[in-house]
């Protein structure tokens, strides 16, 4: 995730009383799952070297040790990140919407100082996990006046989600199909084959700008495997606090 105030740990505190959390946002709840993985790592941690280690940087060597696992992707991260003291839930609506459009995309990223390339690249982490119906309902069921569904779905594909995806259910629905639990450049043959789940997702394929990119990493898997690590890496160092900001969280969940 891209967190509002940067790689600060920010999305792993929990609200406090007034103060709701990022990881309220719906953005966030209920799919951001796994803070128990990390609040584990972290207490395993501190009782090794405490006061050492960020949860910044746990967070950051998860994804690495996690692209790896389910990609076979490999990149060195730089360590050194603070943890910040702020979270604040009306923030992460600065998120990228599962209904936004390219150009909506591209616009989103540059505001974290990301290109259309590295968008189009990290957009492929979408080859693993699942996603809420009701992030995708309205191309089944209520698209506009003119369709009754998304023109851009490949039909068959669209009545296999709606036997999964019934009005106003919110089942989940793995992103892709073919290799659910691998993480892979097949997200851009299934783009190809008009089977990106979101809106975000196909918008890809029918955009000028962004079609000759889906192209070239559905061809070259390991330019996009590379091009992804470069990204994770950019991305990891957006807006970190070093040195003496922030603080060296003792829990992940609360500030010290």
């Amino acid at each position: 995730a891209i967190y509002m105030q940067g790689c600060d740990g920010s999305v792993l505190l929990e609200s406090t009383a007034g103060n709701p959390s990022e990881r309220e946002h719906p953005a966030n709840n209920p799919s951001l799952r796994g803070f128990e993985v990390i609040d584990e790592a972290k207490a395993q941690i501190e009782a090794e070297c405490p006061h050492t280690v960020s949860c910044s940087d746990i967070l950051a060597f998860a994804a690495r040790d996690s692209t790896n696992r389910v990609g076979g992707i490999n990149y060195v991260v730089p360590a050194g990140r603070r943890d910040g003291r702020v979270s604040i839930r009306d923030e992460a609506s600065q998120l990228p919407r599962p209904t936004f459009n390219t150009q909506q995309l591209i616009s989103n990223f540059e505001q974290k100082g990301l290109s259309a390339d590295e968008m189009v690249t990290l957009s492929g982490a979408h080859s693993i996990g699942v996603s809420h119906c009701s992030s995708f309902s309205d191309r089944l069921y209520s698209f506009n006046a003119t369709f009754p569904q998304d023109p851009s779905m490949d039909p068959k594909f669209a009545t296999s989600l709606k036997t999964k995806c019934l009005p106003r259910s919110d089942n989940t629905v793995v992103l892709d199909a073919s290799t659910p639990n691998r993480l892979d450049n097949n997200y851009y043959a299934l783009l190809k084959n008009q089977r990106g789940l979101l809106t975000s997702d196909q918008t890809l394929l029918t955009s000028p700008s962004t079609r000759p990119m889906v192209l070239t990493n559905a061809k070259h898997g390991s330019k996009w495997a590379r091009k992804f690590a470069k990204a994770m890496v950019h991305m990891g160092s957006i807006q970190v606090l070093t040195g003496s900001q922030g603080e060296i969280r003792t829990r992940c969940s609360v500030v010290n």
